[in-house]
């Protein structure tokens, strides 16, 4: 199933087809075939960690899902083929290994013929299809490793339908166990395609599957795994679609494999469970599929943008050892990627800050001079793989946007973003970094000295348009006051609430329908504009007119905190006067208000 039937809203109903052909491909699914298989003595695990960084590579979804003429000569998803992966295997050694690139990921489809019926082994488990891989996965991984690279590969979660035959099935190195003991006896569907039957893991035979498959790609030689559909999430939830246990499973198959293999988690992963996620998987797609299913391999408006919106919830989860994936970074092909390059810089911008893994689905035969200088500029790849925090916005998520990071060393990595239709100025204040004074700025993509700035930069960019900066701050760091929302006064439907994560255990909520929130005495000793920190939970994007002194209010977006439990802040520009101020947060006559915890005023 194409595995990125994660896709954008937009793409889905072109997906629609291609899901409902796939329900019928299994239906009708050959049986297993009989023949024992090839039997490999699996690798010595090495003692490298794994996903200590955020991965790079390449993947064969994005191709295999474009319509643009020349990539599927077969029909939908024909792309993907033996002879295709290795020239790709080979491009990126020739191009894009030494700057770090090394995972080469073939995804759905590899088990399935050109209708996309799958063909299994005698045990339930996936074969090559032999007009696409004619030597065989192990062979394929085998090739790769020649080149100094890491192969991939890819499953959906649960059962697939035809594996399970008519039950009778047997579990390989599982005496007794067939594929009736793993599944629930109402033969319950799983994944964001409900393709598989759901895995019942109260059976010991259930473990002993997922041992079986770990086993096989390990013996093949595989160092990375995409697990497709996995929910909640994949727009799915409820019990039938609650995989914990199966990335739990897949976890413990990996540890007895023999190899080590990079267990990476599709799609739109639901963020309730983060904790569950980062326990047991080395990444997990945080939104929908970036591809846009049409005739380039993506588009701006399909879903890549959708990603400064996603991708601050999440900010605080990533790590070593687990990592944030916004998916594919489809910016080398030029007319083929579907963007200006204005858009294929910020593309580029917001996946190093924010510590995505670097893998692009483009034809790595075929870059053009500007993609190849966005997939291998040195210091963008530096951000992307140091250890440092990933960035955020420390603005409101409008139209320009501001997101930073401190870093080890005392730097900052600041990117701006203009996500207007129209060229627009961004400013980063320097209070809103948390200083004053003084810094220099150098401008990571161009490699260039821009000299000292005091208090700010300001950049004029054009649609969809960014630049990234390393600043060093040279001025001191600043004071703030504190004053807490609940200490305000309100009006409409505002009210408190107890809030274990907000900072004095309280907060303003049920703004909505004109409900207002004021602050009073926030004092200033000069008249300017000031960047007021907003502290604030909301479990969804929302927005908020912000004004001072019964002035004119100004509306701001404020990026979903992940749930109702988890607290994040931003700033926004308030003009105050010297001397004691009013500060009011509105939702509007019909709008929702994030609820919010306090604000910070610089002294």
């Amino acid at each position: 199933m194409p595995s990125s039937p994660n896709t954008p809203l937009p793409a889905r109903a072109a997906r629609a087809a291609v899901v409902l052909a796939l329900t019928a491909a299994v239906a009708t699914a050959v049986p297993a075939a009989q023949a024992t298989p090839e039997t490999f003595t699996a690798p010595v695990a090495t003692t490298a960690p794994l996903a200590a960084k955020p991965y790079m590579g390449w993947t064969s979804w994005t191709m295999q899902s474009s319509k643009y003429p020349g990539l599927n000569p077969k029909g939908d998803y024909s792309y993907l083929t033996e002879a295709n992966v290795l020239k790709q295997a080979d491009a990126m050694a020739d191009k894009l290994k030494p700057y770090g690139y090394e995972y080469v990921n073939i995804d759905a489809g590899w088990w399935m013929d050109w209708s996309w019926t799958p063909q299994y082994d005698a045990y339930g488990r996936q074969k090559a299809d032999p007009e696409r891989f004619p030597s065989g996965m192990k062979a394929v991984a085998d090739r790769i490793h020649s080149k100094g690279l890491k192969a991939g590969i890819y499953l959906p979660v649960g059962l697939e339908k035809a594996a399970y035959g008519d039950g009778t099935t047997p579990i390989w190195n599982a005496e007794g166990c067939t594929t009736a003991d793993i599944v629930y006896d109402d033969l319950r569907t799983t994944n964001g395609w409900d393709s598989s039957y759901k895995i019942d893991f109260s059976d010991p035979c259930a473990q002993k599957y997922i041992d079986s498959q770990a086993r096989m790609f390990a013996d093949w030689g595989y160092d990375f795994l995409k697990l497709d559909g996995v929910g909640p999430g994949s727009f799915k939830s409820g019990d039938n679609y609650d995989n914990v246990a199966d990335v739990a499973a897949w976890q413990k198959a990996i540890a007895t494999a023999g190899r080590p293999i990079h267990l990476e988690l599709s799609w739109s992963l639901d963020y309730g469970h983060v904790e569950d996620w980062k326990k047991y998987s080395n990444g997990w797609r945080i939104d929908t599929d970036v591809e846009c299913y049409c005739n380039t391999l993506v588009s701006w408006e399909s879903s890549v943008d959708d990603r400064w919106a996603d991708a601050p919830a999440w900010t605080a989860h990533a790590g070593p050892g687990g990592w944030n994936d916004l998916d594919s970074l489809n910016v080398g092909n030029g007319e083929m990627d579907g963007l200006t390059k204005a858009e294929r810089q910020s593309y580029a911008t917001l996946w190093a800050i924010a510590k995505s893994p670097l893998y692009t689905g483009d034809d790595l035969t075929k870059l053009d001079s500007y993609g190849l200088s966005l997939l291998t500029n040195r210091e963008v790849i530096a951000i992307n793989q140091a250890g440092a925090p990933p960035a955020a916005p420390v603005t409101a998520s409008d139209p320009q946007q501001v997101w930073a990071a401190r870093n080890p060393d005392g730097t900052y990595t600041v990117a701006l973003f203009n996500l207007a239709d129209a060229p627009a100025s961004v400013t980063a204040n320097w209070s809103a970094l948390g200083f004053t004074g003084k810094a220099s700025v150098r401008d990571v993509w161009n490699r260039e000295k821009l000299g000292t700035y005091r208090y700010k930069i300001t950049q004029a960019l054009p649609a969809h348009g960014s630049r990234l900066f390393t600043v060093t701050p040279h001025g001191g760091s600043l004071e703030w006051t504190g004053y807490e929302a609940e200490a305000g006064s309100l009006s409409g439907n505002a009210s408190t609430a107890d809030c274990s994560a907000c900072s004095d255990g309280r907060k303003v909520g049920n703004l909505y329908g004109g409900g207002k929130l004021t602050i009073g005495d926030v004092v200033v000793r000069k008249a300017g504009t000031y960047q007021v920190r907003i502290s604030y939970i909301s479990g969804d994007a929302r927005s908020a007119l912000v004004s001072a002194n019964g002035g004119g209010a100004t509306s701001h977006t404020f990026a979903s905190t992940g749930d109702w439990s988890t607290v994040n802040s931003v700033h926004v520009p308030v003009k105050l006067k010297a001397g004691a101020n009013t500060i009011t947060i509105d939702s509007g006559s019909d709008g929702y208000a994030p609820d919010i915890d306090r604000i910070d005023v610089q002294k």
